[in-house]
């Protein structure tokens, strides 16, 4: 591995993590440039044999890329405030689920981090949880953010589930209040370097290119969103990809056990399961995953009851899966707001039955990368970090062209307000989707390629 291509793209990471601290059109530009160059030194890379020590330089570098993300407070979003925030609340032996950061019962739980303008002796006039009202103008007015704190939605409880929960709670037992969220990115950069190895030794194990990973190791969305934002979707990242390469191995329990808990750290990762149900065989992984989802929520069940549910009502309704609405850009380009629920419900389904149908036709991997690539571009999700399983996916399935949809997400976040613009960018990255998938189809080489894959998937 030459030194000057990981120098290169450690650079490039460090320049969209600082540029991204900026709020001009230059992060888009800076971001949309390391991707591009990511994947061109990818492609040159693979072209030479690989050396005997590649993976050890691949993660060395991945770890590289996470450094300057450590360096500086949280940028693209707040979230990790919330996170230490719900792990500390969990340490003193209240509930997230029935206890917003505001509440006057958390006082002593406070510190001028997360809150630079409440101390522990002062009065935020909140006790007790919130009651969720149904009407969306009330609903933004009461999940606004206050000045005095970091942590977003102060006045509403949690949305993370429990195996998020409980991963928060194992990083603020042994993260000091004065580190903020070091603890959390730190842990966030640690799991994207290790999975960047789990990566690179599987695609050696399956007589891959090992350096394909560094898609993932070396990606400045993951620099963004490991090391710098310390989003939990990286964990729930680590269990997917944990589960598909089980279900490679034929080991349907552990499967279950491990997409239930990426589902128990984001919702998100539940909509794979149609990946792993087959109408003609035993039907144990999904009934697994369900039945760990479930479970994981008991105890948080007979802590806080009904209260369980958080804020999840309230952010289905602000995001338009509750309301009868749909933020979908693509189809907002081309449907009526009244018909665009029901198409990407149809959407929804007619994928769900294709992946069932595909069960057992190609590698567990690729059928999870198109169906958790598509059902992006059907809701065209507001947060962009929420593609990066989609990184990892594309990867270990060897579907490169899914990478343009994270990349759109970011173009797409930062034109936040222009409908019309933000339809178009994840408008292009399925055209680009499309396309790829088409040439593959009348590619002899591609032909060649994708049943060398199957064959070594299963």
């Amino acid at each position: 591995m030459p030194l000057w291509v990981g120098g290169l793209i450690a650079a490039g990471a460090t320049t969209v993590v600082i540029a991204s601290a900026s709020a001009s059109w230059f992060p888009n530009l800076a971001l949309l440039a390391a991707c591009l160059l990511l994947v061109a030194l990818a492609w040159l890379l693979t072209r030479r044999p690989a050396g005997p020590h590649v993976v050890l330089g691949i993660v060395l570098f991945a770890a590289v890329c996470q450094l300057p993300g450590l360096t500086q407070p949280p940028i693209t979003s707040t979230d990790a405030y919330r996170y230490v925030w719900d792990g500390r609340v969990q340490l003193s032996g209240s509930s997230p689920y029935s206890h917003v950061p505001l509440d006057d019962a958390l006082a002593n739980l406070r510190d001028p981090i997360l809150f630079p303008g409440l101390s522990p002796t002062d009065r935020s006039g909140v006790t007790g949880p919130p009651r969720l009202p149904h009407d969306p103008a009330a609903l933004a007015t009461l999940s606004a953010d206050d000045p005095r704190t970091l942590i977003n939605r102060p006045s509403v409880p949690t949305i993370y589930p429990p195996i998020a929960q409980a991963y928060f709670t194992v990083v603020a037992l042994l993260t000091p209040w004065s580190a903020g969220t070091f603890g959390l990115q730190f842990a966030a950069a640690a799991l994207a370097v290790a999975l960047t190895a789990l990566l690179a030794t599987e695609l050696r194990r399956r007589n891959r290119d090992p350096r394909w990973a560094i898609l993932w190791g070396w990606s400045p969305i993951v620099a963004l969103e490991a090391g710098s934002a310390a989003h939990v979707d990286v964990l729930a990242t680590a269990l997917i990809v944990a589960a598909v390469l089980t279900a490679a191995r034929r080991k349907p329990v552990l499967t279950g056990l491990l997409l239930g808990a990426a589902g128990s750290v984001k919702l998100i990762p539940l909509l794979l399961l149609p990946a792993f149900t087959s109408l003609r065989r035993q039907r144990t992984t999904p009934s697994v995953a369900l039945g760990t989802f479930a479970a994981s929520y008991l105890l948080h069940l007979l802590a806080a009851g009904t209260l369980v549910i958080g804020f999840l009502p309230g952010y289905l309704t602000q995001e338009g899966f509750s309301d009868g609405s749909s933020r979908s850009a693509i189809l907002a380009l081309l449907l009526p707001p009244e018909t665009r629920q029901l198409t990407a419900a149809i959407l929804a389904v007619a994928l769900a039955l294709l992946a069932i149908h595909r069960h057992g036709r190609e590698p567990i991997a690729v059928t999870c990368c198109w169906l958790y690539g598509a059902a992006l571009l059907v809701t065209t999700p507001t947060y962009p970090w929420y593609g990066l399983p989609l990184i990892a996916l594309a990867v270990l399935a060897g579907r490169f062209e899914w990478l343009a949809v994270p990349v759109a997400a970011y173009l797409a976040y930062a034109s936040f307000g222009h409908d019309v613009r933000q339809g178009l960018i994840h408008l292009t990255a399925a055209l680009i989707v499309g396309i790829a998938i088409t040439v593959r189809h009348r590619s002899p080489a591609e032909k060649q390629f994708d049943a060398r894959v199957r064959a070594l998937g299963h």
